[in-house]
């Protein structure tokens, strides 16, 4: 269970970084540019511990999937992106891919001790 925590730290560290990444404004603004280093930094750290139990390609999908739904909705919160009827469509798609292979599929291997 600890290992899927770490993924979801990984998420979120990767969701900051991305937002800081717009905010840092082409990294001419010094808070936003540390905050997405930082950002990436942990999140790719979190990454790492995540694949002495999941596989890696059930990891970064996971980790990928839903970074892209919780950047698209942090953006849509923060920046006032436009997310229209087809993002949304795409969007629940990824998240029942993640659910797919997360409740339904062998290969993400949850019986792993972590």
């Amino acid at each position: 269970m600890k290992n899927w925590l770490f993924l979801l730290a990984a998420i979120i560290a990767e969701v900051i970084g991305t937002s800081a990444l717009k905010a840092s404004e082409e990294f001419s603004k010094p808070i936003p540019s540390i905050l997405v280093l930082l950002g990436y930094g942990i999140s790719f750290y979190f990454l790492s511990l995540t694949l002495k139990a999941i596989p890696v390609g059930i990891a970064y999908a996971v980790w990928s999937g839903m970074g892209i739904v919780l950047i698209s909705l942090t953006a849509w919160i923060l920046f006032g992106q436009k997310i229209d009827g087809w993002g949304l469509l795409g969007m629940s798609l990824i998240l029942i891919g993640v659910l797919i292979l997360n409740l339904l599929s062998k290969t993400s291997n949850h019986s792993v001790a972590g």
